[in-house]
């Protein structure tokens, strides 16, 4: 399971890395495709996560496995294809149909990424989700154990594999780094297939799935009673749907039944016992308080280099490890709802260096810069009201400091973008802020917090092991993807209303409030949780 989760981590994070650079460079170093890459992953996963997990509760373990593999690495290699006969062509296919089979061409390769994609999300689902809660034998300590050990593996590769291939791409060509890719991805799926084959034969009872929540006995809390599952109502209304289906046309009851399973996916998120746990998890997700394009693109106005960058990454990086390691301590010692409240506090705690780097020396945040909305939102309130005063309705415009005045983002044409983070080529003059000490906070906070975050985030994914019913693993799993990309997409609304470094602040401060309130869903769980034993005892 170790090598096959490694293999398979390596060539997405490889994937993630090159997919972004490859668009770009064929669009003339435009992030318009990029963006709208962006856009279709999200939307997907967001509209077909409960679909997605329905058919891993729906299907055998291997099938669901094979399926996925098999799906993923062909789309990443015949989309390898396509961009290396883009590079190698494209002034020929660029001069066919006036220039609509590049169109054509764009369009092939963001739709096999994207179905890359689902197809990874699926295998992730099945394999972290259900997989190796059997494996364990249900035991919690094995599991706290894999659960760590993958997280580990998924950081080392989070950082060695986009420099690997991007070595692969800038000592070479985008041509050789798609065959790289394609090459990759071709090997491991012969070794993930093995692999995986042979821990379904090791593990006999990978082979059996419950039909229906009530019958179940797979959930780690074994529970004397359950509430009425998803799958119950598959079956009891399955044969209803399949009726009505026939008396309407074939697409209009194949629509039907899709709508009916999101629903009744999302209703089976909404009715677990760990829903609070899992919305607060997703609530980190709409945050600028990560190594992402917007916050090096930030600390890039604000004078720091791409090499200082790359090494803060890393960093960060082992911060991520330790958090893996403190999780596997404190759950041992205190238990796993305990180990998220520790968690949960010291995250906070170190996002309050965050927002002290806001005021501190050196921060470009100038909250007059909102004075001219305000005035304007004020003047037509008293215009409504018949009382404006005539000299209220000039303009306040205020000189801006030099190189504070610049987008998150500047200069499209020295950067060279990718998913994760961008490498600058030339340091441009007059941005060095007049102090530092606000930019060294900033990512202080953001590197020690990862500790407590990644602590975080394995606590509320064991619990949801722990506490959903085996039948029901994969659509609640599905849906908590969908979250989980739906309020990632809120921070880069965000950014998108507020795209200026002087406006960084205010989405630092709007990301804790964030990341507090998800982290307020969870104490609420955890006092739930911790009164429910003693609730049982008394009956």
């Amino acid at each position: 399971i170790y090598v096959s989760g490694a293999l398979s981590m390596w060539g997405d994070r490889m994937w993630h890395f090159a997919i972004s650079v490859f668009l770009i460079e064929l669009y003339g170093r435009n992030l318009l495709l990029t963006a709208i890459f962006g856009l279709v992953v999200a939307g997907s996963v967001l509209l077909l996560g409960a679909l997605i997990g329905d058919w891993v509760d729906r299907n055998p373990r291997n099938k669901v496995a094979h399926a996925s593999l098999l799906v993923q690495n062909i789309s990443v290699t015949v989309c390898s294809i396509v961009l290396m006969l883009v590079f190698l062509y494209k002034q020929w296919i660029e001069s066919i149909w006036d220039g609509w089979l590049t169109v054509v061409c764009y369009t092939v390769v963001i739709v096999l990424a994207d179905v890359a994609n689902l197809a990874s999300t699926a295998l992730t689902i099945a394999i972290q989700r259900d997989w190796i809660v059997v494996i364990t034998g249900y035991n919690r300590g094995h599991l706290a154990g894999m659960n760590a050990t993958m997280r580990r593996i998924d950081q080392v590769t989070n950082i060695l594999a986009p420099l690997a291939v991007g070595q692969v791409m800038t000592l070479a060509s985008n041509v050789i780094g798609c065959g790289f890719i394609l090459g990759w991805n071709l090997v491991s799926l012969i070794v993930e297939f093995i692999f995986l084959s042979r821990v379904y034969r090791i593990v006999p009872a990978l082979s059996v799935k419950p039909p229906a929540p009530e019958d179940d006995q797979a959930s780690l809390e074994r529970p004397a009673e359950r509430t009425e599952g998803l799958v119950e109502r598959r079956g009891s209304q399955g044969h209803l749907n399949l009726n009505e289906i026939t008396n309407l046309p074939l697409c209009f009851g194949r629509f039907r039944w899709l709508l009916s399973t999101c629903k009744d996916g999302w209703r089976a998120y909404y009715r677990q016992d760990v829903f609070l746990a899992g919305m607060g998890l997703a609530f980190l997700y709409t945050t600028v308080l990560g190594f992402d394009c917007i916050t090096t693109g930030y600390a890039y106005t604000q004078g720091i280099s791409g090499s200082l960058l790359s090494l803060l990454m890393g960093v960060s990086a082992i911060t991520g490890l330790m958090g893996t390691i403190m999780f596997t301590k404190l759950r041992k010692a205190y238990g796993l709802v305990n180990t998220g409240i520790i968690s949960s506090c010291l995250h906070l705690c170190c996002l309050l260096l965050c927002v002290c780097s806001v005021f501190a020396p050196g921060s470009p945040m100038d909250l007059r810069l909102l004075r001219p909305f305000l005035d304007a939102n004020a003047n037509s309130t008293l215009s409504a009201a018949g009382g404006m005063v005539e000299g209220q309705k000039q303009k306040h415009t205020y000189p801006m400091r030099g190189g504070i005045n610049q987008p998150l983002l500047p200069d499209r044409s020295s950067i060279h973008w990718t998913n994760n983070t961008v490498l600058f080529e030339n340091m441009p003059s007059g941005m060095e802020p007049d102090s530092y000490i606000s930019i060294i906070l900033l990512f202080l906070g953001v590197i020690t917090a990862r500790i407590g975050l990644w602590s975080f985030d394995l606590t509320v994914t064991q619990l949801l092991q722990e506490n959903i019913c085996e039948s029901e693993r994969g659509v609640v799993n599905g849906v908590q993807s969908s979250m989980n990309y739906l309020m990632d997409l809120l921070h880069f609304i965000m950014v998108i209303s507020a795209p200026q470094p002087q406006h960084f602040g205010i989405l630092v401060i709007i990301s804790v409030l964030f990341i507090t309130t998800g982290h307020t869903m969870y104490f609420l769980y955890a006092r739930k949780a911790k009164r429910k034993p003693a609730g049982c005892l008394d009956t």
